[in-house]
């Protein structure tokens, strides 16, 4: 179903696409959800914490953190995990449920957060991709290139779902095409794909003559290409890669999540590899949970899309002391972020794609990936490395090295099991390796407690005691919940001598929002309503408020309560103001507005007394 947009999207269609997306399917695709009674939880991605407090419920079809208020429904979601806008997430939910969007391009919802020129960008790169996969299937151009893939182990399903092509030795045979097509050259250029010439206003193409393996982001658009020689001469380097674009940051893109990450939930674990050679010829003997780097280390970025899917990540890099060091590295960075790790190594300093094609899938699959080590034994492994245990500096660093893997860190089991190795390896003592153990945690026990700064303390327990609500806070958020569900009790305050019915300034933001809402939409939908909040400290007020249990027997008196309850706290916080301001009178000798202050202080009270 392809719908035309020339202005806003239809409330039939947004309702459409809400009910055909199942919010627990939807969050599952950004993060791991386990099932507990009626509902679903997970690691909350909106803020960091180590025991699962964000709930999801299939019956209400909403989310909501119990740690840091975030909730909403399945679009809001997107919008706060993309960072998009309303009508970016409802396009981006429909695509997922067969309804496609032909979006004019004038339509001023979509131009507040999408790049028009990123757009165009994307779509040169689309372009390219079809461009370089026509000449490597269908002409004597790409002949050569196309039966160096399939003597690889590639095979044409291979190629055509990840649309790897081949491209001309021409100087400019893509510029040339892209020209025609009306692309701004200048724009292609700032994307990587065609290079400008130095002084001049001519441009050219930047990949020539190589097999062409588009990179793509996780929604699945293709944003860069890394391009690979037949035969080096040695003048040229063998791959070639895009440079950082304005849609192309290296530090972010993992290859191959788009495709890999249904298969990532379903067998929840992650295989993380160098290069996109390897996932490739990984995903050609069956492994469809694989991803990688492009070209550059492990990133805090990468880790935080790991931990909205899975837990648990197998690393496994390259064979040779490179990858020995690469796969420590992002080993330690993943442990720290509290992931399980474990780490498949190969043999005879082989690369994945070198060990699949001399050994075979099978031999991947039940040698490799199905005995990998675990963290620490790995990190024994690496610590052994090039030391001689003949010698004693050899064998104090090495038990040095795996006494800190373990201090902190390990279950009493492990350490049994650890120590017990390092003495078999090393002829020290249990008992002398315990000793340096004990004295080595001591330090790292004293260094918390000394070393963190008193202002960190605080957001390092695992959970936090949330300040008790006061009377005025319980009455705003019930009112609010009435108002949410009942569209007369807005009508019935509109209609009152008090026109701001709540006493914080971020629940009138809401109501004035509700107030319009009701106007443009004439019915109570706190789902919808959510929607079209754009500030997500108004969406987490709204949804707390709609969780609230209300007693639909006692509505009138919870109403009435709630109204009664803010007006106290209003006057008291006027006695408060008063009273300060005459004690201010007093210092100055200004009695006589004292004695007035004091009159309207009775006043006050006298109201108080009578509610």
């Amino acid at each position: 179903m392809v719908m035309k947009l020339a202005g806003k999207i239809p409330e039939e269609v947004i309702e459409q696409i809400r009910t055909q997306s199942d919010i627990v399917d939807v969050i599952s695709e950004y993060m791991q959800l386990t099932k507990r009674g009626r509902n679903w939880f997970g690691l909350c991605p909106f803020h960091g914490e180590q025991t699962p407090s964000f709930s999801v419920s299939t019956d209400k079809q909403i989310f909501h953190c119990f740690g840091c208020g975030a909730g909403g429904n399945a679009i809001t979601f997107v919008m706060d995990i993309e960072s998009v806008s309303f009508p970016e997430a409802v396009v981006k939910l429909g695509e997922r449920v067969g309804i496609h969007f032909d979006i004019q391009p004038s339509i001023p919802e979509f131009t507040k957060t999408v790049s028009k020129a990123e757009e165009r960008m994307k779509e040169a790169h689309a372009f390219a991709a079809d461009f370089f996969q026509h000449l490597l299937l269908n002409t004597e151009d790409g002949e050569e290139a196309l039966n160096y893939l399939l003597e690889r182990g590639f095979t044409r399903e291979l190629i055509e779902s990840n649309s790897i092509g081949w491209s001309l030795q021409s100087f400019d045979a893509l510029t040339m095409l892209l020209e025609r097509k009306g692309y701004n050259l200048q724009e292609i250029a700032e994307s990587g794909l065609i290079i400008k010439r130095e002084g001049e206003e001519r441009y050219f193409d930047r990949f020539r003559g190589r097999i062409m393996f588009p990179i793509r982001d996780e929604n699945g658009k293709i944003i860069a290409f890394s391009g690979r020689i037949l035969s080096s001469t040695g003048e040229e380097a063998k791959y070639l890669n895009s440079p950082e674009s304005p849609i192309f940051h290296k530090s972010e893109v993992l290859y191959n999540l788009d495709k890999a990450r249904t298969s990532i939930r379903k067998n929840r674990q992650v295989l993380l590899m160098e290069g996109f050679m390897d996932v490739l010829a990984a995903s050609s003997v069956g492994v469809t949970n694989a991803v990688a780097t492009m070209g550059t280390s492990l990133t805090n970025q990468h880790i935080t899309k790991l931990k909205r899917l899975v837990e648990q990540v197998t690393i496994c890099y390259d064979g040779d002391n490179a990858g020995f060091d690469a796969a420590k590295r992002a080993a330690e960075l993943l442990q720290a972020e509290r992931m399980n790790v474990n780490i498949a190594v190969l043999p005879d300093k082989q690369d994945p794609d070198e060990y699949i094609r001399s050994q075979g899938g099978q031999a991947f699959k039940e040698q490799i990936l199905e005995k990998p080590h675990a963290y620490i034994a790995f990190m024994m492994m690496h610590a052994r490395r090039g030391k001689n245990f003949q010698f004693e500096n050899d064998t104090l660093q090495y038990i040095q090295e795996v006494l800190e893997q373990l201090a902190g860190r390990s279950s009493p089991v492990e350490r049994d099991l650890y120590i017990r190795q390092l003495s078999n390896e090393t002829n020290i003592s249990e008992e002398a390796i315990y000793a340096q153990f004990r004295k080595l945690e001591a330090g790292k026990e004293r260094s918390v407690r000394t070393d963190v700064p008193k202002e960190a303390l605080p957001s390092m327990p695992v959970t936090q005691q949330q300040k008790p609500m006061d009377a005025a806070e319980r009455a705003e958020r019930l009112l609010l919940a009435h108002m949410l569900h009942n569209i007369d009790v807005v009508d019935r305050v509109l209609r009152s001598e008090q026109k701001e019915p709540f006493v914080r300034d971020a629940y009138m933001a809401v109501f004035v929002r509700l107030v319009g809402f009701y106007e443009e939409f004439g019915h109570p939908d706190y789902q919808r309503f959510v929607e079209v909040l754009d500030d997500p400290e108004l969406r987490k007020i709204v949804m707390e408020a709609s969780l609230v249990e209300r007693d639909p027997d006692q509505k009138e008196a919870e109403i009435t309560d709630s109204l009664r309850q803010l007006q106290k706290y209003r006057i008291e916080q006027e006695i408060n103001k008063k009273m300060h301001e005459s004690k201010e009178a007093e210092k100055m000798h200004e009695y006589g507005r004292a004695l007035e202050i004091a009159q309207q202080i009775i006043h006050l009270r006298k109201s108080l007394s009578a509610i």
